[in-house]
């Protein structure tokens, strides 16, 4: 009797070994991808609880959460011979677990190889200009390029975008030169345009003061005016003979 109790002890242990081995719960973000004896059985499972006949069957878990991929600096050479370190950043899904698993060996690997090969050709094929002024267009590029690539491994690739731009210190050096110098021609070409404005307008003071010799003549009683409120210096000054021309006639 001992040892039948022994043997069905080691049955039910066997027993719910098994049964915990074959009980599988999955969050709502994932799926299970069920491999019976190597092949795929049918449609992946998931969420919930799912049976899995270990050892028979093997179970990949995939998450369908968004992955944010930060793609490492990489060296770049552009259009126009500047080394520069660039960095960038790859939101993607997965979409299909089942390609996930059966195309690629290891999907989040092989999209972040494919993400930094993809950076350093397009980057190189721009000129420093554009990839400091043009990136929302070379972040939709770059966003296009990887999902297309991906796509037969069942992965969306949502959004690409570059992080930083790491220029060498000469370089910096020139930027901020020739940013000053633009701001230097801009104050001369404003302050040009201020004194051509001011010269229009006394241009067209003069044509009107000229048609009155009366004006003329009270302008300049007027500056008389303001030169003398100045007591601190002497100011000699001729007469205009238009002044004493009525007692001349007189």
């Amino acid at each position: 009797m001992g040892g039948y109790s022994t043997g069905v002890i080691i049955i039910l242990f066997f027993v719910l070994f098994l049964l915990f081995n074959w009980i599988k719960v999955l969050r709502e973000y994932e799926r299970g991808v069920i491999f019976r004896l190597g092949r795929v059985l049918g449609k992946p499972k998931g969420p919930g609880l799912i049976l899995v006949l270990y050892p028979i069957d093997k179970m990949e878990r995939i998450s369908l959460r968004t992955i944010v991929l930060d793609v490492p600096p990489q060296d770049i050479i552009t259009k126009d011979n500047v080394s520069v370190k660039v960095n960038a950043v790859v939101y993607y899904r997965v979409m299909d677990p089942k390609r996930a698993v059966l195309e690629v060996k290891d999907y989040q690997y092989a999209t972040s190889q494919l993400s930094q090969t993809t950076l350093r050709s397009v980057l190189g094929e721009v000129e420093l200009d554009d990839l400091l002024s043009k990136r929302d267009k070379l972040n939709q590029r770059l966003q296009t390029i990887i999902d297309e690539q991906t796509d037969p491994w069942g992965i969306k690739v949502s959004m690409v975008e570059i992080k930083h731009v790491d220029l060498p210190q000469e370089m910096q050096r020139a930027m901020a030169r020739q940013a000053e110098a633009e701001r230097e021609r801009r104050a001369k070409v404003i302050h040009a345009e201020g004194e051509f404005q001011a010269s229009e307008k006394l241009l067209q003071a003069a044509e009107k003061i000229s048609q009155n010799p009366t004006t003329i003549q009270l302008r300049y009683l007027q500056t008389l005016m303001d030169i003398s409120s100045d007591n601190t210096s002497t100011i000699i000054f001729p007469l205009p003979i238009d002044l004493l021309k009525a007692f001349i006639e007189k």
